[in-house]
């Protein structure tokens, strides 16, 4: 997740923010979030200036289509420029490197004849500026921006770094700016102000399009809004651009990206239907077998009775969480009649991790919202997403409300967690401050109550925020106190170690036999303890043989090999080949292992429930079902046992040295 210091300091006191890049992943790291790269400011000098175009000449007799056109600046000045890309027109603000600028990559501009023409400079893209990976064009400021002969730098924000953070699978509430300015209000204990609490969600009559959740399971909740008129073409603006840059996003159009903004900045994933090509109940259903559906990037995927769809009267219009269908999609803006509006229905809801992470990957098909959906959002978010949304569209757009909010299903119960006051203090070792506990569970999010209990000792009643599923038991209340206290404040003191009465009989019997295998020129090793059944007959034993009587593994490492081995000689050969075939001719390998060797009648292992300790009798039952599993060693030669030299021509390891 990338975010800029600007964009944080929309929720947080920006007098609180650190200066420089590194002192605010300094502040993440202190609370846990890894910092996986500052993204320094784009290496952009010289000038770079706002310009308009004022007149397009199309060059002809080029492989690709070449334009020539003139841009002014403040007053008469103006420059003469080639350029390839087709995404501008007369009276659109575009940025020019004008000759003596560096753009990153050491890339400088100069004067210089192209195309027959003299080109006084260059008409930048976002991708040239530094500002993203991917570059749909030049970079077309909306109007209002700027003014013609500006800097270019200060308008585009250039000089600003950004950081990436690796979010860790359990901490799916920092995949959105919300959840990091939280994180980082907290590390600066600054004032820090939740972005849902800006958003007004409006009652209304009505529901804005009928739903049908047919798997309540898959789909708690599901809220649609719909915003008519809406025009497609209209620009976005240019700190919502900046902002999805700066988060590695392109800006694609208005509708697209006020969804994405949202997404990242809330971390509600959102999709936008083109409310006039669905026909009838939208139906949140599981898919059934032989159907298909066309997906946004225009493949046709065959969909699995596993999958979630979002469905109409037409039948499937997006695979759940990962992407919508092609049979809805708002059109472009250049696919559309000048002036031509649409109507648009806004769909949030919640769906499953699992169910969304299993089609993510079923489909080879991720996207920046089954990340979200697979890491968990926040289910009270829908409604309060798609209002932030609509009203975006509104302002933005020139959309008008529709009467009406669809939401289908509902939030989730959130149970409340109970842990003794004095909990984290034991378990770090450390006397927190009083009221430390109730203060760090209450910036998380909690509703913290106290109950003193019939023994005395207080007993902190927690009840987690929807947006944090995680917390569930009383040592998730014990992480969240002592990560956000610091685990710094933590000492670090090494345990007295108790008297003790020296190595056991077994011990020191193993540690004589490796130390004897060893001065005698023996390698230990450590060789892999499972096999397969099929090794058994590349050792030719008989079908009656003990040693072919192996334990299965539930959970194998290795598929192939999923079984117990009885004897060290499988793993052994192993190594054996391994180091052959790496060009270690002359070896004497050896290794002292445990191998398990089951009965004819070994019964079989209970499974015991993990809410307590076993009882005795399950203890015991365990204890019997334990094949026994004695100590081992084993040594296998291959080459020469003496190594030839000056003295002779070496001696081949033959049987006799097996009995040495």
């Amino acid at each position: 997740m990338r975010v800029s210091a600007s964009w944080l300091a929309r929720h947080i006191d920006p007098a609180a923010l650190p200066a420089g890049p590194e002192a605010i992943g300094d502040a993440f790291v202190r609370v846990g979030l890894e910092v996986e790269e500052i993204h320094p400011a784009p290496a952009v000098t010289g000038p770079v200036t706002v310009a308009r175009v004022e007149e397009i000449e199309e060059l002809t007799g080029f492989k690709k289509p070449i334009r020539y056109c003139r841009v002014g600046f403040e007053g008469q000045r103006h420059r003469y420029v080639v350029c390839g890309a087709r995404n501008f027109a007369v009276g659109d603000l575009v940025v020019v490197t004008e000759p003596g600028a560096v753009l990153p990559g050491d890339f400088a501009i100069a004067q210089r004849t192209t195309y027959g023409k003299v080109s006084d400079g260059m008409i930048a893209s976002a991708k040239e500026l530094g500002l993203g990976a991917e570059s749909g064009g030049i970079l077309v400021l909306p109007p209002g921006t700027a003014e013609p002969g500006d800097d270019a730098l200060d308008v585009l924000g250039l000089s600003e770094p950004v950081v990436e953070l690796a979010v860790t699978p359990d901490r799916g509430y920092c995949f959105a700016v919300r959840g990091l300015a939280r994180e980082l209000a907290t590390s600066l204990d600054a004032d820090y102000t939740d972005p849902v609490t800006r958003v007004t969600v409006p009652d209304t009559t009505g529901d804005a399009w009928p739903v049908r959740l047919a798997d309540t399971d898959a789909c708690p909740r599901f809220v649609a809004r719909r915003v008519d008129g809406v025009d497609p073409a209209a620009p976005s603006p240019w700190w919502m651009q900046r902002a999805l840059l700066s988060a590695g996003m392109r800006p694609i159009s208005l509708i697209v990206d006020v969804t994405n903004f949202v997404m990242l900045d809330l971390g509600q994933p959102l999709h936008a239907y083109d409310a006039t090509r669905l026909t009838g109940t939208i139906e949140v259903r599981r898919a059934t077998t032989g159907e298909k559906l066309q997906t946004l990037d225009g493949h046709t995927r065959a969909l699995d009775t596993d999958d979630l769809l979002i469905t109409d009267d037409s039948g499937p219009i997006g695979l759940a969480g990962v992407m919508g269908g092609a049979s809805t999609e708002i059109p472009a803006p250049e696919d559309l009649a000048d002036g031509a509006r649409v109507d648009v229905l806004l769909e949030a809801a919640h769906f499953s991790p699992p169910v969304i992470a299993r089609a993510a990957r079923r489909h080879k098909l991720p996207s920046e919202a089954s990340k979200r959906f697979e890491r968990v959002v926040d289910p009270a978010l829908p409604p309060v997403a798609a209002e932030r949304a609509a009203q975006l569209l509104v302002e933005l757009g020139g959309g008008t409300l529709a009467d009406g909010r669809t939401d289908a299903g509902g939030v989730p119960a959130v149970a409340s967690v109970r842990m003794p006051l004095s909990m984290p203090d034991r378990v770090a070792g450390v006397d927190y401050p009083r009221g430390a506990t109730v203060r760090r569970l209450t910036q998380v999010g909690c509703a913290v109550a106290l109950d003193t209990g019939a023994g005395g000792e207080g007993v902190v009643v927690a009840t987690p925020p929807t947006w944090r599923p995680d917390l569930t038991m009383a040592a998730d209340l014990v992480e969240e106190v002592l990560r956000l206290e610091g685990y710094d404040a933590i000492p670090s003191v090494l345990p007295t170690a108790p008297a003790g009465r020296g190595l056991t009989a077994a011990q020191r019997r193993r540690r004589a036999v490796s130390r004897a295998l060893a001065e005698a020129g023996h390698v230990e090793v450590l060789p892999f303890p499972f096999v397969s059944d099929a090794v058994w007959d590349d050792l030719g034993l008989p079908a009656d043989d003990e040693r072919r009587r192996t334990v299965a593994v539930t959970n194998p490492l290795d598929a192939e090999r999923s079984r117990l081995t009885t004897t060290l000689l499988p793993g052994l050969l192993d190594m054996l080949v391994r180091n052959r075939s790496r060009g270690a001719e002359d070896l004497a390998l050896y290794a002292i292992a445990q191998v398990v060797q089951p009965g004819e009648t070994t019964p079989a292992m209970p499974d015991p429930a993990i809410t307590g300790r076993p009882s005795d009798a399950e203890y015991a039952a365990l204890r019997a079902a334990l094949p026994d599993q004695p100590v081992h060693v084993g040594v296998v030669l291959a080459g020469n046992r003496e190594p030839r030299g000056w003295w002779g021509r070496g001696r081949p390891a033959a049987w006799s040295d097996a009995v040495e």
